[in-house]
């Protein structure tokens, strides 16, 4: 799964078209923006678990992951290197967390680029069952993509298996040149790896199920369905393995993230026809 961050749509729209110069037709414009909002909901869901990285780096180097477990020290991946990271009150729930990258922002070691702010309110622990975290955006980019909305992170873990279901409203992505994609959907997520060392993020893997519908500017929407779980490492910047395939009235993408692979390449299909390649960053 190649997580973070699919090709601009209009990058993935000159692949799709520049091979013919048709004249546009109802069906030519129906491909070309089932090809757009497949990109676009892959950006949008890449942004999210961004933000759920964020949220766990700060919640175990401040102290409100809870867990029993001991160790020598917390392993991260260093996403909050230049952030500053606001708890309140230090003790007790619930908690308001803000997360400031700064109105300039920096790069974190991973290479992703970040500014404004995450605000989260926090009901308990947030590895506790039954915990409930609700992040907004405040002024807040990723490599140069605005993002908005509300994501509300339910831990629903029972004993062995860590999970969350996750639910975005009012979901809106800005590209660097204006264009916009307005998301919602929930998902469910799934800890696969890294659950008994929860002070070392670096080997956590995480699996993701569930669906988004998207909709561009000019109002045309798209549903998504996770096909097979996603994978998403902590370690890698990309989505590396699972499908994800899009409903249009007239054609069905089928996304498909690899086999594990850390990299940035996925391929596209349309109506089971040749899959083409494409970068996700």
């Amino acid at each position: 799964m190649k997580m973070k961050f699919l090709l601009p749509a209009c990058s993935m729209l000159i692949m799709a078209l520049a091979s013919c110069k048709k004249e546009s037709t109802p069906e030519n414009t129906d491909k070309a923006a089932t090809i757009e909002l497949s990109t676009a909901q892959g950006r949008a869901s890449n942004m999210t678990q961004d933000a759920n990285e964020v949220l766990n780096e700060a919640a175990v180097s401040n102290n409100f992951m809870g867990t029993n477990f001991t160790a020598n020290g917390v392993q991260t991946s260093g996403i909050l290197s230049c952030a500053t990271v606001t708890v309140t009150p230090l003790t007790g729930f619930p908690k308001s967390i803000v997360i400031d990258f700064g109105p300039i922002g920096c790069t974190s070691p991973n290479g992703v680029t970040r500014k404004g702010k995450i605000l989260v309110t926090l009901t308990d622990s947030l590895r506790v069952p039954g915990s409930v975290a609700t992040m907004t955006f405040d002024n807040y980019f990723v490599n140069l993509y605005k993002k908005e909305g509300t994501i509300t992170w339910t831990n629903t873990s029972v004993p062995g298996i860590k999970r969350w279901h996750r639910v975005c409203q009012n979901g809106k992505i800005t590209a660097p040149n204006g264009n916009y994609w307005n998301h919602f959907g929930t998902q469910d997520i799934t800890q696969t790896a890294g659950v008994f060392t929860p002070l070392n993020l670096t080997d956590d893997v995480f699996s993701t199920t569930g669906g988004h519908t998207v909709t561009n500017a000019a109002g045309l929407s798209r549903t998504g369905t996770i096909l097979s779980a996603l994978q998403k490492k902590n370690m890698c910047n990309f989505i590396d393995k699972g499908t994800y395939q899009l409903q249009g009235p007239n054609h069905v993408a089928i996304i498909d993230y690899g086999n594990g692979t850390c990299d940035n390449l996925a391929t596209i299909s349309i109506d089971g026809g040749a899959a083409q390649t494409f970068t996700l960053n």
